[in-house]
């Protein structure tokens, strides 16, 4: 599962950067363009760090960055919802805002039991 999910954060900072790229270039949106892409990247790099992490502790920390970056991802998300008003984007951000909920719940779940198995 690891290298699907690998593949799958990675997907996921690759459509954000493609739909940043069709938004419209002004001061406003860049602050909230660049903030996206540096979450949304940030999700596919931890990720990967966190699977070669050095201990179950290391591992824990990783991915909880990796959650937190998801949820920053998932707030800009919908800010652009919120504000784009080009109707032909709406649904791909949709679609990426629904990716990063279940991204989000994968990792929840993942250091629900990774909590468990370091604590026995």
């Amino acid at each position: 599962m690891s290298q699907t999910l690998k593949d799958r954060t990675k997907k996921f900072a690759l459509d954000v950067w493609f739909l940043c790229s069709h938004l419209p270039h002004t001061r406003e949106y860049n602050n909230y363009i660049n903030q996206l892409l540096r979450c949304s990247s940030s999700v596919a790099a931890n990720y990967r760090a966190a699977m070669r992490a050095k201990s179950n502790a290391d591992f824990i920390n990783k991915l909880k960055i990796v959650e937190e970056e998801a949820d920053e991802s998932q707030f800009f998300l919908e800010l652009l919802s919120k504000i784009n008003s080009n109707e032909q984007l709406h649904p791909e951000i949709d679609r990426l805002t629904k990716e990063v909920d279940e991204l989000i719940s994968i990792f929840v779940a993942s250091l629900k039991t990774a909590r468990l198995n370091f604590t026995k």
